[in-house]
């Protein structure tokens, strides 16, 4: 099984998107064979439109075409697991969780949230080698 690094959202439409997009490009480029994956705990029916606008513009395009509800399997099958918000109840203790509470909104401020993010990215990509 591939272990897979997870980035959770609340809504799965933003945040993890954004992390997990960046999180490929890089590894891609630092020819790590790991491809990350987004969900979320309550995932809104569609992507951010500003997410979508906002990678597209840099020249990117999302890992998942529509929100994924976060699963159990999810969890079991990371290697690594990265949320932006609270897990639910069901999900807590099952694995090591990293927390990212600094990102400012994505609807706020795109460019902000991406470069907030991408910093931690290229941290963890960095400690992966």
């Amino acid at each position: 099984m591939n272990k897979t690094p997870l980035f959770i959202c609340e809504h799965g439409a933003a945040k993890s998107i954004i992390a997990a997009t960046y999180f490929n490009k890089l590894a891609s480029e630092a020819n790590l064979e790991l491809r990350a994956v987004a969900r979320g705990t309550n995932p809104d029916a569609e992507l951010s439109p500003k997410t979508v606008a906002g990678l597209q513009a840099d020249g990117l395009t999302p890992t998942e075409s529509s929100p994924q509800k976060l699963s159990l399997a999810d969890i079991e099958s990371s290697q690594q697991v990265v949320t932006f918000c609270e897990l639910p109840e069901e999900y807590r203790n099952k694995t090591a969780v990293e927390q990212w509470d600094e990102v400012p909104p994505v609807s706020e401020d795109y460019e902000k949230a991406r470069d907030a993010i991408v910093e931690r990215i290229r941290w963890l990509i960095t400690h992966q080698t």
